[in-house]
């Protein structure tokens, strides 16, 4: 009796173990990695029915550095832009809010709210996807 016990009990243990650790679900947005930063973009692309296709972000200018969003503790943000549309590597900001729930971040400028869903956030790595759409930063 006591020999079957103990295997129930190691087979339920092996269950559980087996259900909680599902890599499908790898971090989907819940972590409890600060988003507070500035995140410098570069990778966008699409993501269709599972497959991800990323490249570099156009919007980044050559030899200058990467277009990024700086999300600060107080809540308030500030979205940059490098251009050499005027001069080389001009920087262009503008200010907004966001707010961060367990997966997903919303995002005001210029009084136009977006949110996004955080598929992924690391002490490095910031992965948003608004729909299709994929944009990944860095610290």
């Amino acid at each position: 009796m006591k020999i079957k016990s103990i295997l129930f009990v190691l087979a339920l243990s092996i269950g559980l173990f087996a259900t909680s650790c599902n890599p499908s679900e790898a971090n989907e947005g819940d972590t409890l990695a600060p988003i507070v930063g500035k995140w410098g973009i570069v990778k966008v692309g699409t993501n269709i029915n599972g497959v991800e296709t990323l490249a570099d972000p156009p919007q980044n200018t050559s030899g200058c550095d990467h277009d990024f969003i700086n999300l600060k503790i107080d809540n308030t943000m500030t979205s940059g832009d490098y251009s050499s549309t005027v001069s080389p590597c001009a920087l262009s900001t503008v200010s907004g809010t966001y707010s961060k729930g367990d997966s997903k971040v919303t995002i005001v400028l210029n009084g136009v709210t977006t949110t996004y869903d955080i598929v992924n956030l690391t002490l490095s790595e910031l992965k948003l996807r608004q729909g299709n759409n994929i944009s990944v930063y860095i610290r």
